[in-house]
């Protein structure tokens, strides 16, 4: 059997939007998005309240992270061209796939491979899986 190396982390958030903040951020960096910090801070906020359609939200993230409609409405236009965001009905919300409670404990799973087929040395990434409600001890030889 292949040894497997496992490395736990523990991080203690202060409240639900700097979870998501974590967890969009760690999503961004896994994924090769280049998203920057206000991108990230934009999708946790619109996580967290729903969505980021509404004036008062708008103007609450405006004011939250001294930006502007017109900022929020170009890095709205970007993340919708990624997927990151899309319309639901009329709003626009976090797409679902990635889109968390962010009241709940969170416990990420990431497992990162070396490709057997792969000859030039790069590796490739597994999506993330999201484990709720219990904890998920994976069958490998702890080192």
């Amino acid at each position: 059997m292949e040894t497997v190396t496992i490395q736990k982390l523990a991080k203690t958030a202060s409240n639900r939007l700097e979870l998501a903040q974590q967890y969009y951020g760690v999503l961004s960096a896994l994924n090769n998005l280049n998203l920057t910090e206000r991108e990230v801070q934009l999708v946790a906020f619109a996580a967290v309240r729903g969505s980021i359609s509404f004036a008062t939200v708008r103007e609450d993230f405006c004011s939250l992270y001294n930006s502007s409609f017109p900022t929020i409405n170009n890095m709205v236009s970007k993340l919708k061209k990624s997927f990151i965001l899309v319309k639901h009905g009329k709003q626009i919300v976090v797409n679902p796939r990635i889109a968390l409670d962010f009241s709940k404990p969170l416990v990420l799973q990431i497992t990162l491979t070396l490709n057997a087929n792969n000859t030039n040395g790069e590796t490739t990434e597994h999506a993330t899986e999201r484990v709720l409600g219990k904890e998920i001890e994976p069958e490998v030889e702890r080192v």
